[in-house]
C-alpha cells in the first residue's frame, strides 16, 4: 500500500464522475479558500482499497471555505441551498471556518487547510478542491499515510489536550468504521500507534 501516493488518489477521484460533478458544482461558487473534505476523501480511499464495487454512502458533503469578512452562519446556509438547486440529492454541509473556531471553543484557524490539520483522525484530515484550470488539488496537512495504510489514530492536535483527546474516542466508537471498512487498525488514544 505504500506505493499509493497523492497522484494516485488524485487519479481515482477524477475517475469518478460523481466526484468530479461535486467538485465542479461547488467549484462554481467561487468560494474563497475552499475545499470538500473529511469523508469525500477517506471514504474514497478506503472504498478503493477495500475493493468495493460501490460507493460506501457518505452523510453529508462537507465544503468548507474561509472569508474573515463574513462570518454569518445564515451566509453557510444560503450556499447550501444553492448547491441544493444544482445537486438535490447531495447532502450538502457548507461551513466558513473562519467561524469554526468559536463553535469549538479553540484558537482561530488561519486558513481552510489549518482547520483540516486541526480535525480529528489524520485519515480525515484530508481535502480536495480544484484549481482554475479544474485540475483536482488534494490537501494532506497529516500526510496520505495512514489514510492508504487504513490507519485510524489522532492528529498531533487531538493528542495534546485530555478533552479533544475524549471527543476523539467518542467518534471511533460513533462512527464504527470497521463494521462497514474490516481492514481498518482503530488506534485508541492509549494505544501505541505504529
Amino acid at each position: 500500500m505504500s506505493l499509493i501516493n497523492k497522484e494516485r488518489i488524485i487519479s481515482w477521484i477524477e475517475e469518478d464522475k460523481w466526484m468530479m460533478d461535486i467538485l465542479r458544482t461547488t467549484k462554481s461558487l467561487n468560494l474563497p479558500d475552499w475545499w470538500i473534505c473529511a469523508g469525500f476523501v477517506r471514504s474514497k480511499v478506503w472504498d478503493t482499497l477495500h475493493n468495493f464495487s460501490e460507493r460506501t454512502p457518505i452523510p453529508d458533503i462537507d465544503v468548507i471555505y474561509f472569508d474573515l469578512t463574513n462570518i454569518d452562519e445564515n451566509k453557510e446556509k444560503r450556499l447550501e441551498e444553492t448547491l441544493k438547486t444544482f445537486m438535490p440529492d447531495i447532502p450538502w454541509s457548507v461551513k466558513n471556518e473562519a467561524r469554526m473556531h468559536i463553535k469549538s471553543n479553540m484558537p482561530p484557524y488561519t486558513s481552510s487547510v489549518d482547520a483540516i490539520s486541526k480535525f480529528p483522525e489524520t485519515a480525515t484530515a484530508l481535502g480536495v478542491k480544484l484549481d482554475v484550470n479544474g485540475n483536482v488539488l488534494l490537501t494532506a496537512p497529516c500526510g496520505i499515510n495512514d489514510v492508504v495504510n487504513l490507519v485510524v489514530k489522532p492528529t498531533p492536535f487531538f493528542l495534546e489536550d485530555q478533552q479533544r483527546a475524549k471527543i476523539y474516542e467518542e467518534r471511533i466508537t460513533l462512527k464504527n468504521w470497521k463494521s462497514t471498512w474490516n481492514k481498518l487498525k482503530v488506534f485508541h488514544i492509549n494505544t501505541p500507534y505504529p
